[in-house]
């Protein structure tokens, strides 16, 4: 028996090592899993690596998880040593298995503090976790506190190299540097949201995750919001039911109205800072938010029409109209003869629209197509016949009798039964929260 466990340990060794080897020897491995295989067929390894996907045959995982465990385990007790090269690879074995064993995350917190590992590569561990375990909680939490680690160590160089910027421009270029590295490590981590969102349906620890990452490393930038919200445009549209998916483009719609409404506009390379503002960018701030919300009650309309039956997109369009209503609200010198103000500005400035389309414009009686455009492969434009059945946009694309005709419409040409019950809730919401406004 002795024997057999001082071979058992030899093996999993070996395995430990053979999955070390696979990701030195390449290093665009991105995907892991296990492959069904009950029984070791083959005097070989287990660890198989194709065309960058990493596999480990089930039959070793049963020997090899508690190995690697029970290490880590001795290790935090102090009763057995490992150095420091040994500790990040059987952490790296454990959680490729086992992605929410704490223990092992905090080890690695341990050794990313004292130098013994890089942030990235840590990270990139996080990455491939996700891709066989898209929920993990603790993989989630592991991930915000490595960023929240670059963050604090990118704002300090950053603060050294702007001291000493003006007397040494190589400083300045180096601080240049650090921001389009943040820059890169948020789209990163846009991209590992998305992954883990399409592995596994209406996965809130993604999306709450993604929030995370613009509240700490976009911080109000307008230009990062307004991209995020039109590239989860296409996602939703494939994803009618998933409700953290809409969530998302509900917090982007409440930051973009808030920064609107703490600058007067929105303070980027087209429009100018909050001190220079004056009534006309005020204007202008405004009907760049009656275009966000146009176009995302558009959206709405479009995918209840093509996906009738779903929850998540009447709780969506409820959710955005009162968000309208309550932006309305406070805005109550922003009147309808405002609104026009303010499109009649952006046609000056635009200098290219002729005066029939400034009147229709005015009228509400035109789309904002250039703006609801998708890509020729979306599917969105194959919705393009129901938007021109659905007619011209009325005045106030907004009021209450606006979703009522709308409700109305879909109730008469329904003809699926959690269709209507969902398009009557919404107007017995519409009457509740709204009463009596026309």
């Amino acid at each position: 028996m002795a024997e057999s466990v001082e071979e058992m340990d030899v093996l999993v060794q070996r395995v430990v090592k053979d999955i070390t080897n696979a990701l030195k020897k390449n290093p665009n491995i991105d995907e892991i899993g296990v492959i069904p295989c009950p029984e070791a067929r083959y005097n070989r390894s287990p660890i198989i690596l194709v065309e960058n996907k990493l596999g480990v045959e089930s039959w070793c995982v049963k020997f090899l998880l508690p190995y690697v465990h029970n290490k880590l385990l001795l290790y935090r007790q102090r009763k057995h040593w490992l150095d420091r090269e040994a500790l990040v690879d059987i952490t790296c074995t454990a959680l490729m298995l086992n992605p929410d064993l704490a223990t092992a995350w905090n080890v690695r917190k341990e050794l990313l503090q004292c130098g013994a590992l890089n942030p990235e590569k840590d990270l990139y561990l996080g990455k491939l976790a996700l891709t066989k375990f898209p929920k993990s909680p603790e993989t989630w939490i592991h991930r915000r506190w490595v960023l929240q680690h670059v963050l604090r160590c990118c704002s300090a160089a950053d603060g050294r190299k702007q001291r000493h910027a003006e007397a040494e421009p190589e400083n300045a270029e180096n601080s240049m540097q650090l921001s389009e590295q943040m820059m890169r490590t948020l789209h990163q981590e846009m991209k590992v949201c998305c992954d883990a969102a399409c592995r596994y349906p209406s996965n809130y620890n993604a999306w709450s995750h993604r929030i995370w990452v613009l509240q700490h490393m976009a911080k109000g930038n307008v230009k990062v919001f307004l991209n995020e919200l039109s590239s989860t445009r296409l996602w939703v549209s494939m994803h009618v039911s998933d409700h953290s998916g809409f969530h998302y483009r509900q917090y982007l719609l409440q930051e973009l109205v808030s920064v609107q409404c703490q600058n007067h506009g929105w303070a980027s390379e087209e429009l100018p800072a909050p001190e220079a503002a004056g009534q006309e960018e005020r204007q202008d701030g405004r009907a760049h938010v009656l275009q966000l919300f146009h176009q995302e009650m558009e959206l709405c309309s479009d995918l209840i029409q093509s996906y009738p039956g779903h929850e998540a997109l009447w709780s969506h369009r409820r959710h955005v109209f009162f968000l309208w209503h309550q932006w309305r609200r406070e805005h109550q010198d922003s009147s309808s003869n405002g609104y026009k103000d303010s499109i009649h500005l952006k046609d000056a400035q635009n200098g290219s629209t002729s005066g029939a389309d400034r009147v229709e414009k005015v009228n509400g009686m035109k789309h904002i197509s250039e703006a609801m455009e998708l890509d020729a492969t979306t599917p969105a434009n194959l919705h393009d016949s129901k938007r021109l059945k659905r007619g011209l946009l009325p005045a106030d694309p907004f009021s209450r009798s606006f979703e009522k005709h709308f409700v109305s419409e879909t109730l008469d040409s329904c003809r699926n039964p959690e269709q209507r019950r969902f398009a009557l809730a919404y107007s017995k919401w519409l009457d509740m929260v709204l009463g009596q406004e026309p």
